[in-house]
């Protein structure tokens, strides 16, 4: 792959697409961007943010980095990783970790237009379904363009598997996520399949293969919120 040039020498041009590469380099996607003055979003007076998640490059990129052999690797890498990109680009870094207080991150997806409320509660992202993973953000002080997209939610046609997939029903249309329900499955022989593979409600979903997501990165995720 062709090496960029140093980010900081655009800081005057900053641009949609320039973001875009930087993050892809990084081994990160954008997951969508959002004008504050004009959606409103929490906490936020102006300038244009961009939302920064893990894509099918940042399993691998994050094996390879220093962090793999940290505690907590995916935070620490996202605190170093997004960190430098918001000095070499000139914004301000935002994680969805690390308090509290927390950056309202689900406010913030809801208003980029391109992250729903999915009919289990959950969010979806229009390219990688409910296999989110946002890792950061960085807010720009100057507004610049951001493409249009649809703002019209990828579960409006869609059947809703994600509604029935759940073994214990705990990812449900009633009440959101019993999460008790869910961690007493996880303990159980049966709840291995969800263990090393990932929750089955989100996988259910049809756009979450867009996620090219590594088993053993759904494997991680699912021992740090259920440890043994």
């Amino acid at each position: 792959m062709t090496a960029l040039p140093p980010a900081s020498a655009y800081r005057t041009a900053i641009s949609y697409g320039w973001v875009g590469r930087v993050a892809h380099q990084a081994g990160l996607i954008v997951m969508g961007a959002t004008h504050p003055r004009i959606s409103e979003a929490k906490g936020l007076d102006g300038g244009t943010l961009v939302l920064l998640g893990a894509g099918s490059a940042f399993w691998p990129v994050l094996k390879a980095a220093p962090e793999w052999q940290e505690p907590d690797p995916v935070d620490q890498w996202s605190t170093r990783v997004i960190g430098q990109m918001a000095r070499d680009l000139g914004a301000t870094a935002h994680f969805p970790f690390g308090g509290p207080p927390y950056a309202p991150f689900i406010d913030w997806a809801l208003k980029s237009g391109r992250t729903f409320s999915s009919p289990v509660g959950a969010l979806v992202h229009d390219t990688v379904g409910m296999m989110i993973s946002y890792r950061g953000a960085l807010h720009f002080e100057q507004e610049f363009y951001i493409p249009e997209v649809s703002d019209l939610s990828p579960c409006t046609n869609c059947p809703a598997p994600c509604v029935t997939s759940c073994p214990v029903e705990a990812l449900n249309s009633r009440e959101f996520y019993n999460v008790a329900a869910c961690h007493d499955h996880l303990s159980t022989v049966e709840g291995q399949t969800c263990m090393t593979g990932g929750c089955q409600a989100r996988l259910a979903c049809p756009l979450s293969a867009g996620a090219g997501r590594d088993p053993e990165q759904s494997a991680h995720h699912m021992r740090a919120f259920h440890p043994s």
